[in-house]
């Protein structure tokens, strides 16, 4: 049996499969960020806009 990375071994330990699962992993995590905040999602409501006070002069 190997050793895995998260017990205190070395990076040597780390193992191809730890590799392939990590990425595979990491990919997930990422494609379920773009699902749930899609980038070209609009905002619900009125648009804020800024305020600017007119100067008393």
């Amino acid at each position: 049996m190997t050793k895995r990375i998260g017990t205190g071994a070395s990076l040597k330990d780390f193992t191809r499969r730890d590799f392939l699962a990590s990425s595979a992993l990491t990919a997930a995590l990422f494609i379920a960020a773009l699902l749930l905040f899609p980038a070209s999602h609009e905002t619900e409501g009125t648009p804020v806009t800024a305020q600017i006070p007119a100067s008393p002069r």
